[in-house]
């Protein structure tokens, strides 16, 4: 095993370098610094990169003594921008050793930082993403969909009895240990978890569109969450597709806040009752209704997991979860782009475009002044779109924003309308410069992210996008992907084109990007 990339020491102290001059030396995130140690790298031979988050790059690295192949998440410093980010990695580090060891949950080995970089150093999963799995499977079930689900919710009911929500369950936060089988399933990132007491609320709008419970966009929620958005990745484990879609991000939070769920469409007709009864239960809008943990795994549909129908869920469900997944990792990859791009003169433009849309200049924006300096600056957002984006942040429920909120509101609405952050994610794409992404091209930049299949993936992902069937993504096509919603009523294109922008809802009450994983 050699080094064919850079360590990750390297890769912060020359990002660091070329950010702003220098490396911050002085900041401490977890321990004093060893001035002797080279890190990460006196106990670990650092080799590929196997991932990377909007804060951390993942390698996959071998203990010196042991020979032990792990990974190390290594999350560079000059991106911790903010005291909120720093504390951030603080309690990732505190929560994953909080929690006790546990077959379902990734063991973190230790956490250490040089000047440049925090890393931790993990036990490494090689099967895959949950969703990949499933669709590599010839025979997916109900029975199977169980046992993924039994697993998920042991998880939260752990998280939860040691005063820990997860705040982030998604189908990409698991990943089977091994190729095998009948291997674990592992949550691999606590990177937006947070630590509760009893009755505790809170009001930061983190996590990933499709999984996002109801309270949490009204700001006022607390562990049930967690059992809310393991119901959705029950609901497309059983059909395919999520229970709450719509063709923008403020439309997937209005079906969300009206809470109605489709169980009409094939396969809802064959699957059991009892499955969607527990659906139902998981996904009920009022949190104090909702089941605990506990009350989940002690359904009949869970309880009889062995019982379950073992009839395939059909063509039709593991098509969609595959353009599901496909989609994901395309537009994964260019949100992390455009989020390398957002710097931090970008914020201060903000601060000064606040100053100007607060007319009366008393430290706050209404609904009115915000359309007319949105409609000043060339937004041009329907008044209900308006109205939604405040309610999303409003934390006071006045209908007015103060200045985090305005910067929360500005952020989000740059990472998707901001035509240069889309062109330097498209130009990333397009290693040549000829104004097209090339099937070559797309493969190069997944093969990247370690996708083994990646000639395929790359293929998949061109039938989606390539509207007018020439072989390559215009630029117009790829904003297409990046700006629409999925659309999934279109069932005769099998579904996807790609899920939401689930880096610009990080959003905190100060105003700066929450840290998001992968």
């Amino acid at each position: 095993m050699g080094n064919c990339c850079r360590s990750p020491a390297a890769v912060a102290r020359e990002a660091g370098k070329h950010h702003n001059g220098s490396v911050s030396k002085r900041l401490t995130v977890l321990t004093n610094l060893d001035p002797t140690s080279n890190g990460v790298e006196d106990k670990y031979l650092v080799d590929r990169e196997l991932g990377r988050g909007e804060f951390g790059v993942t390698y996959l690295c071998m203990d010196r003594d042991t020979r032990e192949l792990l990974a190390c998440k290594s999350i560079s410093k000059r991106k911790l921008r903010t005291q909120v980010d720093i504390e951030d990695v603080r309690r990732e580090v505190a929560i994953m050793k909080h929690l006790p060891k546990n077959p379902s949950i990734v063991t973190l080995r230790e956490a250490c930082e040089d000047e440049s970089a925090v890393h931790l150093v993990m036990e490494l999963c090689e099967g895959g993403e949950l969703f990949d799995r499933i669709v590599a499977r010839g025979h997916y079930t109900e029975r199977a969909a169980a046992a993924v689900t039994r697993t998920i919710v042991e998880v939260v009911q752990l998280c939860h009895k040691h005063g820990v929500i997860h705040r982030d369950l998604k189908p990409e936060n698991f990943l089977f240990a091994n190729k095998k089988e009948n291997s674990p399933l592992k949550a691999i990132d606590f990177g937006l978890s947070i630590f509760f007491k009893p009755g505790e609320k809170f009001s930061e709008i983190v996590g990933s569109p499709y999984y996002m419970a109801p309270e949490v966009l009204k700001r006022n929620y607390g562990p049930e969450i967690d059992i809310w958005s393991a119901g959705v990745i029950l609901y497309i484990l059983l059909c395919g597709v999520p229970p709450f879609w719509a063709e923008s991000e403020q439309g997937v939070a209005q079906a969300i806040l009206r809470g109605i769920i489709d169980f009409k469409r094939e396969p809802w007709p064959s699957v059991s009752e009892s499955a969607k009864n527990l659906v139902r239960q998981m996904l009920e809008p009022d949190p104090k209704l909702r089941p605990t943990a506990k009350q989940v795994l002690e359904h009949p549909w869970l309880q009889n997991a062995k019982k379950a129908p073992n009839v395939p869920l059909g063509d039709v469900v593991k098509s969609r979860l595959k353009q599901f997944s496909v989609m994901n990792r395309f537009k994964r990859r260019a949100l992390r782009v455009i989020a390398d791009h957002l710097s931090v003169e970008e914020v201060e433009d903000i601060k000064e475009m606040f100053k100007k849309i607060d007319t009366d200049n008393d430290g706050i924006v209404s609904c009115d002044e915000l359309k007319a300096g949105l409609a000043k600056h060339g937004s041009q957002l329907a008044e209900s779109e308006v109205q939604m984006l405040i309610e999303a942040v409003d934390t006071n429920g006045k209908g007015t924003l103060d200045y985090g909120e305005f910067v929360a509101v500005s952020l989000h609405l740059q990472r998707m309308a901001n035509d240069e952050h889309l062109r330097k994610a498209f130009s990333y794409f397009d290693k040549d410069g000829n104004g097209y992404i090339e099937a070559e091209e797309l493969q190069e930049a997944l093969a990247e992210d370690g996708a083994a299949d990646s000639k395929d993936v790359a293929n998949d992902i061109l039938q989606e996008v390539d509207m007018d069937k020439d072989g390559k993504i215009s630029y117009e096509e790829f904003v297409a992907m990046m700006k629409t919603g999925t659309d999934w009523r279109k069932a005769s294109r099998h579904y996807s084109r790609g899920r939401f922008n689930s880096l610009s809802i990080r959003l905190m009450k100060d105003g700066s990007l929450n840290k998001g994983s992968e």
